[in-house]
């Protein structure tokens, strides 16, 4: 086992970047590999392999990164992100970009748009999961406006196709897609688009204090929405489209900077009032 070096972005890979390996087959000067493979002891495991590189923007920082949210066989999704944000926490991140593939509940939502949502419906059953810091996590705005305003404006930049700045994002816990009946409860519920990966992720950013924001690729529409979908789509969108979503991720990368930004995520984590409970 190594220690965990400094970092100030947390980088979580999904869907989206399945098919490359990122950020190497970006080839960018601004993006240099470090270090990959590295595992670390937790107390929630050991965690899924990390990759370690630096990035040469307008702030030079480090980045600590893993592939596909930390799942893996043999750990449940709610240990991996624990194991993953327990990582952060110790490298420092202070802010946290994760990607994902997703399917449409709005009927106006094609694939290959890709959404940066700004809020969320927690339909998952992995609601426990925390780090033991025992913080009341306020989600009035769950997810970062500025970080969500940076990825959006780069995507603008290399659109696949539509890229929307708002929508609700329902988390469900599969591995298996939804039905065509809750599909339909989800969107009138106010849902945009439906995945896997927001929860807990959202709110264990806001646990260890870090600002978070996500980019999600339509990859198909909700069961009852549209039409039904073709596995050949599903599969080319992963596999060639990861080269662009890995450009927008790069360039958000080389844009973002870490100083006092206006937003409130700082403040949206408090001390528990329950301290006689939670000791």
């Amino acid at each position: 086992m190594v220690s965990v070096p400094p970092a100030l972005l947390g980088f979580i890979g999904g869907s989206g970047t399945l098919g490359m390996n990122f950020p190497q087959d970006l080839q960018d000067e601004s993006l240099e590999f470090l270090e990959e493979g590295l595992v670390y002891k937790t107390p929630f495991g050991e965690s899924p392999p990390f990759t370690l590189f630096q990035v040469r923007g307008k702030e030079d920082y480090q980045v600590l990164s893993c592939h596909m949210h930390g799942w893996r066989s043999g750990v449940t999704r709610a240990q991996a992100s624990r194991q993953v944000f327990w990582v952060l926490r110790e490298a420092g991140v202070k802010k946290v970009i994760s990607e994902g593939g997703v399917g449409s509940l709005n009927h106006l939502l094609d694939p290959r748009d890709i959404v940066i949502p700004h809020d969320y419906i927690d339909f998952s059953l992995r609601k426990d999961v925390d780090l033991g810091t025992n913080q009341l996590l306020i989600m009035r705005q769950p997810l970062c406006p500025q970080l969500r305003d940076l990825l959006y404006r780069t995507a603008e930049a290399y659109p696949l196709k539509r890229v929307f700045s708002r929508g609700v994002y329902v988390v469900t816990d599969g591995r298996h897609f939804e039905s065509p009946s809750e599909c339909q409860m989800l969107k009138q519920w106010g849902g945009d688009i439906v995945g896997q990966s927001l929860c807990p992720e959202v709110y264990l950013a806001r646990e260890i204090g870090a600002c978070f924001a996500g980019l999600y690729t339509v990859v198909n529409y909700g069961e009852g929405i549209v039409k039904a979908w073709e596995h050949r789509e599903l599969a080319e969108i992963f596999h060639q489209d990861a080269p662009r979503i890995g450009k927008i991720l790069g360039q958000a990368m080389k844009e973002l900077t870490f100083g006092e930004c206006g937003c409130e995520c700082q403040d949206l984590r408090k001390p528990t009032l329950l301290n006689k409970v939670y000791k």
